[in-house]
């Protein structure tokens, strides 16, 4: 089997000001918060779990949490160790700045022609990082989204201070993930977090131009995203109306803390696990070994009935690279030509 090489862009940073000049000023005109404050969902999980277990009147609890931390510790010594790991993903849930996660669609001053899928390099307030462009070419606007990096350079900024009117500078574009030309073949799109930045862009340019149909036949569009909570789920709710509207869309949400703050009912495994889960069993014909052979026996939890044909798909991943890879080994496992795979990893 040939391995796929995952393009690495964690040094195109440094790489910004090469890139052409787009325009001095793209003005700002949408921004918009996609995480929520969720401090009192986690307050109230707390109390639910001490409660259950039957520990509320054993361990006293400050309402301001403040010694949250100690109580976290207690429970691991008092052999409460599962328990404690909950309360301690709990507790880093509750201590995390708001917001997270934002999205920010800008109006440039030039119009400039780019590829979905595409990245540019933004400057704002002296600082410059690149950014994965989320909007197809086909709109009106170009849009980015932003995930805070604790001590980061620019994104703590453009979450917190960056306000709809101001003026940011932007050069490019770059990068070499972008879809082929239009196939019989399905779609199939996977990330984790802002990794989804590029591959929003695709699947609305699919949309946009009716190259979900070729030669009258639908295609699928799978999009397999992962994340921690629901609220890091970028783009979310457009997803999520693509799911209700086109038959021939597929979302799938892979949740790994969200069960701890809601009923949440769907994926929990990793990205590569529930795609597996997904792919037609009758269509793998070569051995996958111990761990992905259990998933591909494994119901998924999604609610979809459509299934993937490994043989006639083409797969787009983004991520952070560990992630990126465990995609890429994934879909050749189980029989995705290695030629039909663009995957680009960061961090």
């Amino acid at each position: 089997m040939t391995v796929m090489p995952v393009r690495e862009h964690a040094s195109r940073h440094d790489r910004i000001a090469e890139l052409p000049l787009v325009t001095e000023s793209a003005t700002v005109v949408e921004r918009e918060a996609m995480d929520r404050d969720r401090t009192e969902e986690v307050r109230n999980a707390v109390d639910h779990w001490f409660e259950r277990k039957g520990l509320a009147d054993r361990y006293e609890r400050v309402t301001d949490y403040d010694d949250w931390g100690t109580l976290v510790e207690e429970l691991r010594a008092d052999g409460y160790a599962g328990f404690a790991r909950r309360c301690a993903t709990l507790l880093e849930r509750y201590e995390r700045p708001h917001p997270m996660l934002v999205r920010i669609a800008l109006e440039p001053d030039d119009d400039f022609e780019y590829l979905a899928g595409q990245y540019v390099g933004l400057r704002y307030r002296g600082e410059s990082r690149a950014y994965s462009l989320a909007s197809s070419p086909t709109r009106d606007t170009v849009e980015i989204c932003v995930r805070r990096v604790p001590g980061g350079d620019l994104s703590p900024r453009l979450c917190r201070d960056l306000r709809v009117g101001d003026e940011v500078t932007m050069r490019g574009p770059r990068g070499d993930l972008v879809l082929d030309g239009p196939s019989e073949r399905d779609l199939v799109f996977m990330a984790t977090g802002t990794g989804v930045a590029p591959l929003k862009g695709m699947i609305d340019s699919v949309f946009d131009t009716g190259s979900d149909a070729v030669d009258g036949r639908s295609r699928d569009v799978w999009l397999f995203l992962g994340a921690s909570w629901e609220d890091d789920l970028p783009y979310r709710e457009a997803f999520r109306e693509y799911d209700r509207e086109r038959d021939n869309f597929h979302f799938v949400p892979c949740l790994s803390r969200e069960s701890y703050l809601s009923e949440w009912s769907g994926e929990t495994d990793y990205v590569q696990h529930a795609f597996v889960k997904h792919v037609d069993e009758s269509a793998v014909t070569a051995p996958l070994g111990r761990e992905l052979e259990r998933w591909l026996d494994e119901a998924p939890a999604s609610g979809v009935e459509a299934r993937i044909d490994p043989g006639n798909a083409e797969v787009y991943a983004c991520g952070i690279n560990v992630m990126v890879n465990s995609l890429v080994d994934a879909a050749e496992s189980v029989g995705v030509p290695a030629e039909r795979i663009e995957a680009e990893g960061f961090g």
